[in-house]
């Protein structure tokens, strides 16, 4: 594969960026006066900052070379990561989930889960969301250090180290502020950097309509119908009509409902940037003003992978090709950093690789936040430290930074057994996020639902991820990692197939043994849940707003655009 030699404007570029980055770091570094500074911005950045953080911080490499490298495997189905397994969600929590979040003053999701069901519900949660964010930011790390080996030949192990160090050092010093406005930094890098690649790309097969007629050829080499590369429901009958080996239940239930609402709803790593704002209002439109610029991200990160692997397959202009793995498949995430250089000069090349590095920032950062958050409050102040000052937080805090880092290191050697970092993302997500969705969808909804039913829900929940994962195995994989080590029962046509089927399961179980093992316990008192369960909270009125500062308006006219869009495409 061939290298790419880096001009000194675009080392100069890259260079200017991560002082940047660090410098904020340093500013906010005397703001930071308290744990509440450091973990929650005190509570005091206005709405516009929030939301683009809130879709910032989704923003990770895995995010944008996966949903890249899923544009290429999977076609113009990745989108229903857009437009159906995450526009909806994004709304719901603005209208309905941020005023139990915001108002019960939680510092975080596990607290929230204290207080709405009991100790050990929140304590199982802290555990397994810490795990998620570890691996989430490995994944990251692993991402940004492919990037830069195949890419520019750089040392893996070096890239890896030096990339974890300038997050480590921006974060401990700046805490959660400086996480957030390197994300809006960063959101506005990312634009600049993928926007010119895809209208490039997107000349060069000849617009719109001659990525049709290549993909149609691409797809019917790969057995399916002509449109299945560019369709999103038109093939979506039978699971074998696609490449997402998915059929429109499985889309529907497993990723528009599980996956979805489990991520953007419970996952604190996006919840901590609403729960920043400076008012409960500005709260509830965080996540609103997120879902707009999320709509049009497919335009920017997945027509890349759908013109590169039309361009793989039709031995395209200047000979580009996405490399293959050593057992022969395609190396689907190098799609962007192939891309990358096949399309930009030296001075835009910098600048497309400063937009992935500024992803890999926010993503890991997010990530780092999160944990140290959840782990100072949930876990090491609950459990193991729990009466020391403000300070002796803080000072912890800082420390969970640096071990956070250095278990993220960790994990990102396990990315390395995916051709496609998204589907083990997804996976991850399967196991943590899909069931603790049922808990709060009871827990926020059901008055009746008790701590024990949401304990044992939470830990069956992830029990049935675990035992549908041994028992099956995607199309083509060895037993392992990717499941089948308790014996491959099924098998299914894709790594993302067995992800969506493996939350469905997860979810199913936990709803069911949650709302069993309530109606078999005492019922908690109606007095304790007052402003933790949707009939026992008082409503938030948008009297005296304008149109468009109401949460439920602005709501309704985002779910019509993501409508439009999936008939558009359909």
């Amino acid at each position: 594969m061939p290298r790419i030699e880096l001009a000194p404007v675009d080392y100069l570029i890259l260079l200017i960026y991560t002082a940047f980055v660090i410098g904020i770091g340093f500013a906010l570094k005397r703001y930071m006066k308290s744990s509440d500074d450091f973990f929650l911005s005190g509570r005091a950045l206005p709405a516009w900052v929030t939301g683009l953080a809130f879709l910032s911080a989704n923003l990770g490499a895995q995010e944008m070379m996966g949903m890249a490298a899923s544009g290429a495997k999977y076609g113009i189905a990745t989108a229903h990561f857009y437009w159906v397994g995450a526009v909806p969600a994004m709304i719901f929590v603005g209208v309905f989930m941020m005023p139990f979040y915001y108002g019960s003053r939680a510092r975080s999701v596990p607290e929230y889960l204290k207080l709405r069901f009991d100790e050990k519900t929140r304590g199982f949660n802290a555990l397994s969301f810490a795990a998620m964010t570890v691996f989430s930011s490995g994944i990251s790390l692993y991402a940004m250090g492919l990037l830069m080996t195949v890419l520019l030949g750089w040392d893996f192990n070096a890239c890896i180290l030096i990339c974890a160090v300038i997050v480590l050092v921006y974060i401990t010093f700046g805490g959660l502020t400086s996480a957030i406005y390197n994300e809006v930094l960063q959101f506005f890098l990312i634009v600049a950097g993928f926007l010119p690649l895809a209208l490039l790309g997107l000349e060069n097969v000849g617009g719109w309509n001659g990525l049709t007629a290549r993909l149609a050829t691409v797809s019917t080499e790969r057995g399916f119908a002509p449109g299945a590369f560019t369709q999103l429901w038109g093939t979506m009958g039978e699971a074998s009509t696609n490449p997402l080996g998915v059929e429109w239940f499985g889309t529907l239930m497993g990723l528009g409902f599980v996956l979805s609402f489990g991520y953007w709803c419970t996952d604190f790593l996006v919840v901590q940037r609403a729960m920043a704002a400076d008012s409960m209002l500005a709260a509830r439109r965080t996540p609103l003003i997120a879902a707009v610029p999320k709509m049009i991200f497919p335009f920017l990160v997945i027509l890349p992978g759908m013109i590169a692997i039309a361009l793989t397959q039709t031995s395209g202009p200047g000979g580009f090709a996405l490399p293959a793995k050593p057992d022969g498949t395609l190396n689907y995430d190098m799609t962007i950093p192939m891309m990358l250089g096949h399309y930009f000069p030296s001075g835009m090349l910098g600048l497309g690789l400063t937009a992935l590095m500024a992803s890999f920032m926010s993503g890991m950062a997010g990530n780092v936040t999160a944990f140290n958050s959840v782990w100072t409050y949930d876990i090491y102040q609950a459990y193991i430290r729990p009466k020391e000052s403000d300070a002796h937080y803080l000072w912890m805090g800082r420390a969970a930074t640096v071990g956070g880092i250095a278990a993220s290191v960790a994990a990102a050697y396990l990315a390395t057994q995916f051709n496609n970092i998204m589907d083990f993302l997804q996976l991850v997500f399967a196991f943590v996020n899909a069931p603790l969705f049922a808990t709060f969808l009871l827990g926020m909804f059901w008055k009746r639902a008790t701590g024990h039913g949401a304990f044992f829900g939470l830990v069956s929940g992830t029990a049935a991820a675990a035992l549908h994962h041994g028992l099956s195995l995607p199309a083509g994989s060895a037993a392992g990692i990717k499941g089948g080590w308790l014996g491959a029962l099924t098998t299914y046509p894709s790594e993302m197939a067995q992800n969506f089927w493996t939350a469905i399961y997860a979810w199913t179980l936990c709803f069911v043994i949650t709302i069993l093992v309530s109606l078999a316990t005492r019922a908690p008192r109606e007095d304790d849940l007052r402003g933790l369960v949707y009939s026992l909270t008082e409503k938030q009125s948008d009297a005296g707003l304008a149109w468009y500062q109401k949460p439920a308006t602005l709501g309704l006219l985002i779910l019509a655009a993501v409508a439009g869009l999936n008939i558009l495409f359909w």
